[in-house]
């Protein structure tokens, strides 16, 4: 699994001129989350102490602001726990609140519930989850680790979800709009580890890692209630979502576009499912509802055996436009069957590859492709897919797959740094730059000159980079914005 040394900080130190630090829990100032929200002001941080905490708790209409955010996080070395109960918590009508440093267990309802209030011309929005975890539900039906319904504008990154609902999902949105949820891990979900149904549009899904991860890993749309669509006038359970530079491993069947128009599949790996690599269905079938039509599946690699051959990898329901999608650029590997007579002919394919080993390498459970893969530079450019699973930017033309087999690390040494326009950087130099720097969500990635990934994680972190224990030589950095790069360059620990 990629490192993981990705959020190290306790708590943002506050710049808001009278934002406060609250302390929640038994020896805090208040004992509860519910008590403390009713009483913080936005660029307020409330520490949860690190205990287990009180669960069943409803919060509504709790609102930061743009620049003052409202900060729920605890210790991530001993971070807080919502243990037991039916929801640990549900917000309601909320914004402008980064939840963090969070594990939740043993719900019987869902884990953790945001929604809009049923207010549907009102949605919550401006929500970040970041490097939490849920460690498993005390449900076998429908019942979800986290439930969002009406959320704009919102994240879910660094967080890790294990054991889901026989019946559940582990992430359920439901007519959220405008997210990315990226560089999570899903293990062990039930039916789904993440869905996006009920009028679902513009979400970005990438660089997360799914292991086993239930029926359909990724449910692109679904079968929802006509009363819970946001907005109430959608005709399509999913729109625009876009999964990226993703590795599968296992489940039933990694992808499923269900009542999904123009979504897209990009770039990711699906290694060794179980009964189908790829699903087209319909099951909202009211009057006035697209069918599952127009959507992309493209630059992925396909590593299967004859258990995943059914239907020629592709199972395709009734009331479905398959001839309308567009599948091409993917890499399907039989290992089975070296004579593999290809993919389901009733979607068009163009420019696949067939019966050619893609080489991949096992990289701490997740794999990568060998420099001399045929997937190398056989892919097809997509603007928005710049950097691979691992932060590598992709070639153009790419490579097939979730990472870039032949990653440009030459076009990074022969520039000189984005800092002081210097050839190389100190250590200790460096070190006083990430220091000065305002922007905290900036991601730092260390490589080798080899391009090797030694160190990735967030500036909010203290970060200190002498304490690493690099040897002795040259390093490369990149600083991304939300995986674009803004700085980078060369740095010399001597």
């Amino acid at each position: 699994m990629r490192i993981k040394l990705l959020i190290l900080l306790l708590i943002m130190i506050p710049i808001i001129i009278n934002a406060k630090n609250i302390t929640v829990g038994s020896s805090g100032d208040y004992l509860d989350l519910g008590s403390a929200l009713s009483n913080a002001k936005p660029g307020d941080t409330l520490i949860l102490l690190s205990e287990k905490h009180k669960v069943n708790q409803y919060i509504q209409n709790i609102n930061g602001e743009a620049d003052k955010w409202i900060v729920i996080t605890s210790n991530p070395q001993n971070p807080a726990m919502f243990e037991g109960g039916s929801t640990a918590i549900q917000l309601s009508d909320v914004s402008y609140l980064k939840i963090s440093n969070i594990v939740f267990s043993g719900q019987s309802a869902n884990g953790f519930n945001i929604d809009d209030g049923g207010t549907y011309d009102s949605p919550t929005h401006h929500i970040i989850i970041e490097n939490c975890k849920w460690l498993g539900m005390n449900a076998t039906g429908n019942n979800d680790e986290l439930k969002m319904s009406g959320i704009d504008n919102f994240e879910v990154r660094f967080c890790v979800f294990e054991n889901g609902a026989s019946g559940g999902s582990m992430i359920d949105m439901v007519g959220c709009h405008q997210g990315k949820i990226y560089g999570n891990t899903f293990s062990k979900a039930g039916s789904n580890a993440i869905q996006a149904k009920g009028g679902c549009k513009g979400i970005d899904i990438y660089q997360n890692y799914f292991s086993n991860a239930g029926q359909r890993s990724i449910n692109i749309g679904g079968s929802t209630g006509l009363q819970y669509f946001r907005p109430l006038d959608a005709n399509y359970e999913a729109m625009n979502i876009r999964v990226y530079t993703n590795q599968f491993v296992g489940s039933v069947a990694p992808i499923a576009f269900v009542g999904a128009t123009q979504c897209s599949v990009i770039n990711n790996l699906l290694y060794m499912p179980e009964r189908w690599l790829v699903r087209i269905l319909q099951e909202n079938v009211n009057e006035g509802f697209v069918r599952c039509s127009y959507n992309t599946f493209a630059n992925n690699i396909c590593y299967f055996n004859n258990s995943a051959n059914n239907e020629r990898g592709i199972n395709i329901g009734s009331n479905t436009l398959p001839n309308t999608f567009d599948f091409s650029n993917n890499f399907w590997y039989n290992t089975d069957n070296q004579n593999w007579n290809g993919p389901n002919p009733a979607v068009t394919h163009t420019n696949s590859i067939l019966n050619q080993n893609p080489l991949l390498i096992n990289h701490n459970l997740a794999y990568k492709i060998e420099k001399n893969s045929p997937a190398v530079g056989k892919g097809k450019k997509f603007d928005f897919v710049e950097f691979d699973y691992f932060g590598e930017k992709f070639n153009d033309p790419p490579s097939i797959g979730a990472n870039e087999g032949n990653p440009p690390i030459s076009d990074i040494l022969n520039f000189s740094n984005d800092i002081d326009n210097k050839n190389f950087l100190s250590f200790s130099d460096f070190q006083k730059f990430l220091a000065s720097t305002k922007d905290r969500h900036l991601e730092l990635i260390i490589y080798t000159l080899t391009g090797e990934e030694l160190f990735k994680g967030t500036l909010e972190s203290q970060l200190n980079l002498e304490n690493l224990n690099f040897v002795k030589g040259f390093y490369i950095y990149s600083l991304l914005n939300n995986t674009k790069i803004k700085y980078k360059g060369i740095i010399i620990n001597n």
